[in-house]
């Protein structure tokens, strides 16, 4: 069969694979935000803090994803467990390194005028450091997703959610019949799931970007 039908024919499976793949990675990069941001603001004034926070998220980076799947199935097992912990930690560095790079690129004099003001440590960070530098926290989280939507394809190989089944049997089949459409469907998905968390992000930049900092075309 062609593609088309061959889409047709397995529309239940291939979309309740994306949407896990969607979900898995929307709940690792929410966790990651959280986490990350949080990481960015305790360690962004502290020299030695953030030095090793950036080091130990790029160091997890390193890791190859199979080698980290195959390393968690003792503690978190096969499927949901392993893929969300590895999504989550491999989320970590542009989050973490945007967040303090944006925080550490506000101007003092700024930052001086709100502490002038009388606001507190914590209201200061609330209300004008992190709006400010929200903009680069975005784009960490950003990157981080589209990172993520494609290493979540080899979470097929400890029983993981997602499309990377589909890409996993078709090319463990190459050759014989569907093989290629397979692989096909898994990779176009993918690709489909990254453009629509792409358009979501542009849209929250939009919403959440203090006017007087949005980009005007």
């Amino acid at each position: 069969m062609n593609f088309s039908e061959y889409v047709v024919s397995r529309w239940d499976t291939l979309s309740l694979a994306a949407a896990e793949h969607a979900l898995v990675v929307a709940i690792a990069i929410v966790i990651a935000t959280v986490v990350g941001v949080g990481i960015g603001l305790l360690s962004y004034d502290s020299p030695k803090a953030r030095g090793s926070s950036i080091a130990i998220s790029a160091a997890i980076l390193t890791i190859p994803s199979l080698a980290l799947l195959t390393l968690l199935i003792p503690l978190t097992g096969l499927g949901w467990g392993s893929t969300l912990l590895s999504l989550t930690v491999y989320a970590f560095l542009p989050i973490i390194r945007n967040t303090v790079t944006g925080l550490r690129g506000l101007d003092p004099a700024t930052v001086e005028a709100g502490r002038g003001m009388g606001l507190s440590r914590t209201r200061l960070m609330l209300r004008l450091q992190l709006p400010l530098a929200w903009p680069l926290v975005l784009t960490g989280v950003r990157i981080s997703t589209q990172m993520l939507i494609g290493i979540a394809a080899t979470a097929a190989f400890v029983d993981g959610p997602g499309l990377g089944t589909q890409i996993f049997e078709g090319l463990s089949r190459l050759g014989s019949a569907n093989s290629l459409n397979a692989t096909l469907a898994g990779t176009l998905g993918i690709v489909v799931i990254a453009v629509l968390f792409d358009l979501f992000f542009f849209a929250v930049r939009q919403l959440t970007t203090p006017r007087g900092l949005r980009v005007r075309p």
